[in-house]
């Protein structure tokens, strides 16, 4: 918020003073802090295993992937995982892309590797230019991953099992996802138009690591093309 305010020539703030001002918003009973990303969670990182017995066919290992794209040289490159609903109820299939930061986001009945398939051919199908590589969690949703990759003229890869730090953006924009839809919730009954207004609102948000420009902004510069009207988001919100 204070590097967009400070590009957008509105104000200069340092961080703290926002977040001070958050502080005493809920020391007054206000609600402000519920927005925040982390409340009072503490952050436990997460240490891998060594086993790897993924059961995913002709997979081929992240440490294969061209360093074009592990140093986020073009926009093409994507991570993809799922979110599952309380009791295991529903999903959302998720997909970020590395350079850019844009994320889509589509629902499922559940983990069903078909439908998993089908969801991400969907969702990328309009941006199929810009799909060069998707680097994947090694769950059994994912094992259909050669029909993805031939449908969308792109290679795949796949992260060290319990190594989701390598994924560490699709990661944390499911962090991001869950402020709208929590663990506590069960997602069979969540709409296709509930996910999007949401994944708008994060593809709208202005990020540091972007120079304070928003995932649609940097998308559009560095492709020319408006993914919020591509994808149908601007018709949906």
């Amino acid at each position: 918020m204070a590097g967009r305010l400070k590009k957008e020539g509105e104000i200069k703030l340092h961080h703290e003073t926002i977040y001070q001002f958050i502080a005493d918003d809920k020391r007054n009973g206000g609600s402000l802090y519920k927005h925040l990303r982390h409340q009072k969670k503490t952050y436990r990182k997460r240490y891998g295993s060594a086993h790897n017995r993924t059961g995913i066919p002709n997979r081929v290992g992240i440490e294969e992937r061209p360093a074009v794209a592990n140093n986020r040289e073009r926009v093409g490159d994507w991570e993809a995982d799922t979110i599952i609903g309380k009791n295991h109820k529903g999903a959302i299939a998720t997909l970020d892309e590395r350079k850019t930061k844009l994320r889509l986001a589509v629902p499922l009945p559940g983990k069903k590797a078909k439908a998993v398939k089908q969801a991400m051919i969907g969702a990328l199908k309009p941006l199929k230019k810009f799909v060069k590589t998707i680097t994947y969690d090694n769950g059994k949703e994912f094992v259909q991953h050669e029909e993805i990759a031939k449908a969308l003229k792109c290679d795949s890869y796949f992260a060290a099992p319990y190594h989701s730090w390598e994924r560490g953006q699709n990661e944390n924009a499911n962090g991001l996802l869950r402020q709208y839809f929590p663990k506590s919730m069960e997602l069979n009954n969540v709409t296709e138009k509930e996910v999007m207004i949401a994944v708008d609102k994060l593809n709208s948000r202005p990020r540091k690591c972007l120079g304070y420009k928003t995932p649609y902004e940097a998308f559009k510069e560095l492709t020319g093309i408006d993914a919020r009207k591509i994808m149908g988001y601007a018709f949906m919100t």
